[in-house]
This record gives C-alpha cells, structure tokens and sequence, in this order.
C-alpha cells in the first residue's frame, strides 16, 4: 500500500469530530451548563420512567437518588434548550448536537441519542488500523501500477465501509445511548430537553435501542471475523471489550467517569486503541507487540485531549462527586499534566520511528508536534477554561494526522528485517 494512495483516502474523512466528548466511552454532561449551589433541605429527585416498572437487567438502575447534603445543584440557564437561528437546528438534531430542534419524529429521536457527530473519531481510527495493517488495497491506485485490482479493492472498500458502521452508527451509538441512560438523572437538571428526560422517548424503547446496537454490533463483528478468515474472532472479542467498558464508564458501582485517571484514559483508548485495532485487525494481524504498544502510548495522548474537556467542567464535577484531574490537582497542574501527556507520548513515538529506522516518518512526526506545542503555550497554559475550544480546534488537526503518519509508518516498515 503506497503512501500516497492511502493518505489521499484516509485524508477525505473529517478530522472535526475528533474531540474528547464521546466514544465507544463517554464524559458525563454533568457540566455541560453553568451550575450554581444553592441552600436546599434534602430532596428526591426522581427520573423520567415508562409507565411500566419492568426492570431491563443490566441497564435498569434505581431512579431515585437521594440528595442527603445541605446543597442541592442547579443549572443557571433561562430554560430549555435554545434552536439555532442559522437554519442549522434540523441538521443538528440529527447529529445530537446542542442547538437542536425540538423533534417528535422517534426515528430522528433514536438518531439523536446515537450522536452521529461523534462517530467521526472511531471511523478515522479504523482508517488508521487499516493504514498500520499495509494491506489495504485500492481498486486503481493511481500512485501503484501493482494496486489496481478491481475486484480485491472492492472488497476491501465493502469491509472497511462494514468496520465503520460498526465503530461508529453500532458500539458508538451503543455507548452514546447508555450513557445518556445513566447521565438521565443530571441531564434532567443540566439539560431537560434531551430526549429521555423530556421523556420524548420512553425507557422502553431506550432500552430496545441500546440492546439492538449493542448486539447487532457485536453481530457485524462476528462476521468481519469470518469475512476476514479468522480463526480467532479477534474483531468480537475487541468489541465485547469496548462495549464492556463502555458500560462501567457509565454505570455504577464502577462507574469510571468518576475518576479522572481511569475515565480519561479509557476515553483514550476508545479514540485510538480499539478503531485502530479494530481496522488493524480486519485487514491484517495483531501479531506483534509494536501493533499493541503504539496505540496504547497514543491512548496517553487521549487522556491529555480529555482533560481539555474537564477544565469547564470543574464546578459541576465538584459538586458530584466526580474527581476530574483539575478537581484533584487543580487548574494550574491539571494544564501541564494535559500538554505533557500529548507532547511526550508524540515524543516517545517519534524516537521509536527513528529507532525503527524510519528517520523521515519520524520527521513528519516532529513537524506535526511543533505547532501542537505552539498551541499549548499560547493557549492552553495561559487560560485553560476560556481556551479550550480554540486549543482543540486549532491543535487536534496535527494530532490526528501524527497517528495518521505513524500508522502509516507501520503499514510500510518491514519488521522482518
């Protein structure tokens, strides 16, 4: 697979979406508006249910929280969610993005609560995998007189085109929609225009959603295993793993996105570990450590991407109970542990292409950092909070197109030597 002819189709996907919100895990919304606490007796709150009581075991949860303490949080906003003016509310609600229009439709309501915007992520992640495997073939790659087999090209665009909708409209959907199960109690306060609980869509049909993605997804994936003539069901088995992380990020007792270190790091490596073995896997092996090492030091990288997002969130996060690492450690070091997780894991990685003999890889790398470098000092340490959209906005491009570069680097380098 020729350098050239893979990044002109990995290229053509948006690297938009890539932003430390959701996954095959997800942040908790319990900060997604400005919050405030005021003196309150001990209340209940309660959910919005169906009229059933049936329990849909393992999502069904109590819906009663009891709220012991003398404070009780609120959300400082004038009320439900405001559509965007620009034209754009219809399309945002297909995307689950704030700024939606109010929706009846069910179907549009089900799209909704899989987020389709954040699918982006996981299929740039299994374009990678393919990329690391060097054995993506085109059906006439301009820049390989020898990579113009039609029929084989075909068939490796009709599975890669399988593996994202599995990563993404599935296992993210999945994920987005359990969480949103789980989150229904403090987006009830934080957000009571979302669809479960304006009770737009009944628990009911929640949890048919959530059952139907999750094993459908894990039946698409049993049959990229035996699309691909695998002995081992390699794609499965890392699908039933996300999907079990994904249900203890959101769900008690373990409930990850209450730790800062394990919430954040599993949000890593659903960004880049599991697309990108997912893709590796489909179109070649995982036969050497180098496959699973270099996505895991990635996933570090991850973790300082998903701090960015709690920095706006540390009011809410307090007031929850949820150790986000500025809630540990505060702003002034939770900053640097954020740049140095994504600078010296890049570091790390552009020292081992070197090391692999892989000098010119190695180069693009450290090109691809400097401006990531350059953002860090002028935006994200200077102000965290007010900086962080124009950080990720500005520094994320160059991160995505570094894993491209190193996923590309393995694809081509011949470990046998």
């Amino acid at each position: 697979m020729k350098l050239g002819a893979v990044t002109a189709i990995l290229s053509a996907t948006s690297v938009a979406g890539f932003s430390a919100n959701n996954a095959f895990v997800v942040r908790s919304k319990a900060s997604s508006s400005s919050l405030s606490m005021m003196p309150q007796s001990s209340k209940t709150t309660s959910s919005i249910r169906s009229s059933s009581d049936q329990k849909f075991f393992p999502f069904a949860e109590t819906t009663t929280t009891k709220i012991s303490s003398s404070t009780m949080l609120q959300a400082e906003q004038d009320g439900p969610n405001v559509e965007a003016e620009d034209g754009s509310a219809g399309v945002r609600q297909l995307l689950g993005v704030k700024g939606a229009s109010a929706e009846t439709d069910i179907w549009k309501i089900r799209l909704q609560l899989t987020k389709p915007v954040t699918w982006i992520p996981l299929v740039w992640g299994v374009m990678c995998g393919a990329a690391a495997s060097g054995n993506y073939h085109w059906m006439w790659n301009p820049f390989d007189p020898n990579d113009r087999d039609v029929m084989l090209g075909l068939t490796d665009a009709s599975k890669g085109f399988v593996a994202m909708i599995l990563a993404g409209p599935f296992l993210t959907g999945y994920t987005q929609t359990i969480n949103d199960w789980y989150d229904r109690e403090i987006d009830a306060i934080n957000e009571p225009y979302r669809p479960i609980p304006s009770g737009r869509i009944s628990e009911g049909e929640v949890m048919f959603q959530i059952w139907f993605l999750l094993l459908g997804g894990w039946g698409i994936a049993y049959g990229l295993d035996v699309w691909a003539g695998h002995d081992i069901p390699s794609v499965l088995l890392l699908s039933i793993f996300g999907s079990f992380i994904s249900y203890i990020y959101s769900a008690p007792p373990l409930k990850l996105k209450q730790n800062g270190w394990a919430g954040n790091y599993a949000l890593g490596a659903s960004y880049i570990s599991l697309p990108w073995w997912c893709g590796q896997a489909v179109f070649g092996t995982l036969d050497k450590p180098v496959y699973w090492i270099l996505p895991v030091l990635y996933s570090i990288a991850g973790l300082g991407i998903a701090i960015v997002n709690d920095f706006k969130s540390i009011e809410g996060d307090r007031a929850m109970g949820l150790q986000s690492l500025p809630v540990a450690f505060g702003v002034d070091t939770a900053k640097y542990i954020c740049a140095g997780s994504v600078t010296v894991t890049q570091l790390g990685v552009a020292a081992y292409l070197y090391a692999l003999g892989e000098p010119t890889y190695a180069a693009i790398l450290l090109a691809l950092i400097l401006p990531q470098v350059y953002f860090q000092a002028t935006l994200l340490l200077p102000d965290p909070i007010e900086n962080d959209v124009k950080y990720q906005a500005s520094a994320q491009p160059f991160l995505v197109f570094g894993i491209l570069a190193t996923a590309l680097c393995v694809g081509h380098h011949d470990f046998s030597v």
